[in-house]
């Protein structure tokens, strides 16, 4: 169930953007400020993409080192900035609905995964164990091989939504 639902987490998405953006009544000033939190949700995402090797390691560095799941993370606190943005009840209460279900599925489904390919080296990370590794932030490794400019555009496309129905 766990795994299913992970799965459909994209998908599930893009349908509860729309109904949060049709519940949404922005102003300048949510817009501006929810953009504020969204961006740095949106680095912590970067910062993530140009450190992790998808499928191939436990990655332990960069935002790796401090928590498990940075690029979910960032991703949360940019529903937050969009929560702002919107300044709406509604669309806060339906991102938070969104966001514990999928997300926390998804984490749990990654996590078991994980445990299982590596071996128990996920695990001793998990428990704090494992040490840090050394890999310097790339570029290309952010957006290149894990495309994190989808994350970048997807977002400029969000606020500027929002900022013309304010």
């Amino acid at each position: 169930m766990l795994s299913r639902l992970a799965r459909w987490r994209v998908p599930l998405g893009f349908l509860f953007f729309v109904v949060a953006f049709w519940l949404a009544t922005p102003t300048v000033a949510s817009v501006l400020a929810g953009a504020a939190v969204a961006l740095a949700g949106q680095a912590l995402r970067v910062w993530a993409a140009g450190h992790i090797e998808k499928g191939a390691e436990v990655t332990r560095s960069g935002p790796y080192r401090l928590m498990r799941h940075p690029l979910y993370v960032g991703s949360a606190i940019m529903a937050i900035g969009f929560g702002i943005a919107a300044a709406s009840i509604g669309t806060a209460s339906l991102i938070l609905a969104y966001f514990l279900v999928t997300y926390v599925a998804a984490m749990r489904s990654e996590e078991a995964i994980l445990d299982e390919r590596f071996d128990g080296e996920y695990a001793a990370y998990r428990a704090g164990r494992a040490g840090a590794v050394v890999r310097r932030f790339s570029v290309q490794r952010a957006f290149g091989r894990n495309r994190e400019y989808r994350s970048v555009a997807g977002l400029v496309c969000v606020f500027v939504l929002l900022w013309l129905s304010a």
